[in-house]
């Protein structure tokens, strides 16, 4: 990690712990030691508190008091809402996005899935070894459906809402079902270069209702809930 500014440094130190949060390698609740912070971001307490801090106010992360700072806890209640609360943000951008009709848009989306089309999702069926390619080029399509809108805070809060879903997808990946997610993905295109704001909202949330019912199967017990969007 380049030290230059503290505040970089701290940024970087933020975006390195986020990263390491949704990926799963810091646990939901896991205590984190100041003294294993430094020695993995090769950081100082500085630039490590200020990183907590942000890390604490995006809700990442809880401060105890007395304490210190664990890693922020998974519940289905918080998948839940999460996940109904990105229907309706994203049908509401795909909605703008699509009135404004913008061709260079419409081009965004078609390379994103072409793009993506052409990773498979794991590097090796057998081990079931996630690509990163391919998580790369999903998030960039899904980032493509509402950046369209030209709408700056929505398209953050958008992009807030896919990673903090997207950490519930990664604890549960090693237990995912064979699912046809590359026609999903085409159907939501599709319906989307119709103008069919209604059909791409109501394919959004049954793609998250299949994810969601293999989340609360991996990780809570109590079977399934069905997003009300």
């Amino acid at each position: 990690m380049k030290k230059t500014s503290g505040l970089t440094l701290a940024s970087s130190v933020y975006e390195a712990i986020r990263l390491d949060i949704i990926e799963g390698r810091c646990r939901p609740g896991e205590k984190l030691q100041f003294d294993f912070l430094r020695d993995r971001y090769d950081a100082g307490i500085s630039p490590i508190r200020e990183a907590l801090s942000r890390l604490h106010a995006d809700g990442w992360v809880v401060r105890e008091e007395q304490r210190g700072f664990r890693v922020a806890d998974i519940s289905r209640d918080e998948l839940l809402e999460l996940v109904r609360t990105r229907v309706l943000i994203e049908g509401l951008a795909v909605r703008e996005a699509i009135a404004l009709d913008d061709v260079e848009s419409e081009e965004h989306l078609v390379l994103a899935f072409h793009r993506l089309g052409k990773q498979h999702r794991y590097l090796s069926d057998e081990t079931r070894l996630r690509n990163p390619e391919w998580e790369t080029r999903h998030r960039q399509f899904h980032m493509a459906l509402f950046r369209g809108c030209k709408l700056k805070w929505i398209v953050q809060y958008c992009e807030q809402l896919f990673d903090l879903a997207e950490r519930y997808r990664l604890l549960a990946a090693a237990v995912y079902p064979e699912r046809k997610e590359k026609e999903e993905h085409r159907e939501i295109l599709e319906a989307y270069l119709a103008g069919d704001a209604e059909r791409v909202q109501s394919l959004l949330s049954a793609h998250y209702q299949t994810t969601v019912d293999t989340i609360l199967q991996s990780r809570f017990s109590d079977a399934t809930a069905e997003i009300d969007a």
